[in-house]
C-alpha cells in the first residue's frame, strides 16, 4: 500500500530546540511507522541543505533570520526558497504547517490551494507579549498573515483550549478547529534512581538543598524578571533553597549580572544550554519546577516533562498552563507577582511532596504522543 506523503512546514526544526520542533519531531517519527511518509520543510540555520532526523528527511529553505538576532523567532523566506516549497507541496498528498503567524505557513497554504492539496495548520501559542515595539508588529501580523493562514486552512489543530480561543478571536471558523493535546515522552522523562544525588554532586549543590528548577529560553515573555525577584525573596527567607535555570537566550548575560547584583550567586545557577539527552537528569535533580511565564503559553512541554519525572510544578496562570494538572499537584499563581510565586515555593519547600507516582500516572493517562498521533491521523484521513 502506497504511503501518504506529508509536507510538514515549520519555521525551525531540530537541532534548534523549542516546543514546535519537539512536537513536529515526536509526530513525524511516529507517522513513518503508520503508513505515512513525512518530509520536514524548515529554515536553514547552521545545518546542511538536506539531512535526516529519526528517519524523517528534512529539506531546508533559505531565509532572512533577522528576527532571531533580536530574540524574535521569525524567518522571512527568500525568493530562492520558492523551489524548495513548490517541490515539497507538489510531491505531497497533504500539507501541514505549524504556526499561524509565519510567512512560511502562508506560502505553504497558498501553494497547497494552487496544487489542490489539503492544508492543515497547527497553532502552538496565544498572543506573546514582547514588551516592546514588536507587540504592534505582532498585532498587525495576526490580522494580516495570521488571519489569511486561518482562512486558508482546511483544518486547524490547537494544542490547548486557550490556543483554540485565541484563533477563534482572530476569526477562525469553529467548525475547522480541533484541540489535540501534546504528549510527553514517558520513556525519556521519568524518575531515575540515584540521579538526584549524582547531579547535586556534579553541580556542587548541597545534599540538603531544596532545588527549584526552570527550563526556559531567557527572554521577557518567559518571566525571567519574575523568576529573579522570586529567587531573591525565597532564598533570603530560606537559605537552603537553590535555583537552577537551564537554557540560554538573549537575556542570559543580563540575568547573570542581576543574580550577582542581588547577591544570590551562591543559590542561583545558570547552566546555559543543556542537550535534550541530558534534560531528564536536570529534572531529576529538582524538588520543584517553576514556570513564571507572562504570556504566549499554549501547552508548555517543560511542565509535562517535569511532572513525568515526578517533580511538582508551580506556574503562573497564563494561556493553556491551567489545562495541565498543575493545580492538582502543584500551584497556580497570577503572572508578574514574584511575591506570590515565592510564597508558593516556600510553602512547598516546607511541606515537601509525596504524590510523584499519582502525578506521573495522571500525565501518562492524559498526555500521550501515541494518542496525539492517532487523532492527527484521523484528521489526515478525513481530508484525503
Amino acid at each position: 500500500m502506497a504511503k501518504t506523503r506529508l509536507c510538514i512546514v515549520t519555521h525551525t526544526f531540530l537541532p534548534h530546540v523549542g516546543g514546535i520542533e519537539i512536537v513536529t519531531n515526536e509526530q513525524s517519527k511516529r507517522l513513518i511507522h503508520k503508513n505515512y511518509a513525512p518530509t520536514i520543510v524548515t529554515n536553514r540555520i547552521n545545518t546542511p541543505k538536506h539531512y535526516v532526523v529519526d528517519g524523517v528527511p528534512v529539506d531546508c529553505y533559505e531565509s532572512l533570520n533577522t528576527g532571531f538576532r533580536l530574540g524574535i523567532p521569525y524567518s522571512i523566506p527568500t525568493v530562492g526558497s520558492f523551489p524548495t516549497f513548490t517541490k515539497a507541496v507538489k510531491n505531497s498528498h497533504i500539507v501541514h504547517a505549524h504556526g499561524h503567524p509565519y510567512l512560511t505557513s502562508l506560502l505553504a497554504g497558498r501553494l497547497a490551494k494552487l496544487y489542490g492539496k489539503p492544508f492543515v495548520l497547527t497553532q502552538h501559542n496565544t498572543f506573546i507579549d514582547y514588551n516592546n515595539i514588536f507587540n504592534e508588529v505582532e498585532k498587525f501580523n495576526d490580522v494580516s498573515v495570521g488571519k489569511q493562514n486561518l482562512r486558508n486552512a482546511d483544518k486547524i489543530i490547537c494544542i490547548s483550549s486557550a490556543t483554540k480561543d485565541y484563533v477563534l478571536r482572530l476569526g477562525a471558523k469553529p467548525s475547522k478547529v480541533q484541540v489535540i493535546y501534546n504528549g510527553v515522552d514517558l520513556a525519556r522523562f521519568r524518575p531515575i534512581k540515584g540521579k538526584k544525588e549524582e547531579m547535586r554532586r556534579k553541580l556542587g549543590i548541597p545534599k540538603d538543598a531544596v532545588v527549584i528548577l526552570t527550563v526556559r529560553r531567557l527572554v521577557y515573555k518567559n518571566g525571567v524578571d519574575t523568576l529573579l525577584d522570586c529567587a531573591n525573596i525565597a532564598v533570603k527567607k530560606n537559605p537552603k533553597i537553590f535555583f537552577v535555570a537551564v537554557g540560554k537566550g538573549p537575556d542570559l548575560e543580563n540575568v547573570r549580572a542581576q543574580v550577582a547584583s542581588l547577591g544570590i550567586n551562591g543559590n542561583f545557577k545558570l547552566t546555559g544550554f543543556v542537550s535534550d539527552t541530558d534534560l531528564a537528569s536536570y529534572y531529576n535533580l529538582a524538588d520543584m519546577f517553576v514556570l513564571p511565564s507572562k504570556s504566549g503559553e499554549g501547552l508548555p512541554l517543560v511542565a509535562l516533562e517535569a511532572m513525568a519525572c515526578g517533580v511538582p510544578v508551580i506556574a503562573t496562570e497564563v494561556g493553556g498552563i491551567a489545562e495541565i494538572p498543575v493545580r492538582e499537584f502543584g500551584k497556580l499563581v497570577p503572572p508578574n507577582q514574584p511575591q506570590r510565586l515565592a510564597e508558593a515555593v516556600l510553602e512547598f519547600a516546607k511541606a515537601g511532596f509525596s504524590r510523584q507516582e499519582e502525578m506521573r500516572a495522571n500525565v501518562e493517562k492524559r498526555f500521550s504522543w501515541d494518542a496525539n498521533v492517532e487523532q492527527l491521523m484521523k484528521i489526515y484521513e478525513e481530508l484525503i
